[in-house]
């Protein structure tokens, strides 16, 4: 063996440093676009709920009408939206990321009054 037989592997092994650099960067911006899909789903969820219990006394059409309305306004689809007594349960999903890649996150949550709701004070 010479020393000319490894010229040009310098140049091998940046190419492949490089690679692995890019798959790493490419999961981690994946992995960052699904946290961000899941918190929006959270949140979206969590807002619709809370703007359907605002509205629960009006009836559950309208309840879920207003939930909807705060979901869209959140960039999330409401999957679900019913009422139990006065608890509002809504489900919403998010996109995370496009692609091949991409895929959905849901969020789930409940909102309703602190205190059971009772007839008018009398």
């Amino acid at each position: 063996m010479t020393e000319r037989d490894d010229a040009g592997v310098a140049t091998v092994y940046a190419c492949l440093g490089i690679v692995v650099l890019l798959v790493v960067l490419g999961l981690g911006l994946h992995l960052g676009a699904a946290s961000l899909a899941r918190q929006r789903a959270e949140n979206g969820a969590d807002l619709a709920a809370l703007a359907g219990a605002a509205k629960v006394l009006q009836g559950p059409d309208i309840a879920c009408a207003a939930a909807v309305r705060v979901g869209v306004a959140n960039r999330v689809d409401v999957l679900s939206c019913s009422v139990v007594g006065t608890d509002v349960l809504v489900e919403v999903s998010a996109r995370a990321g496009s692609g091949p890649l991409g895929g959905n996150a849901t969020g789930r949550a409940r909102a309703g009054p602190v205190t059971a709701v009772s007839g008018p004070p009398g």
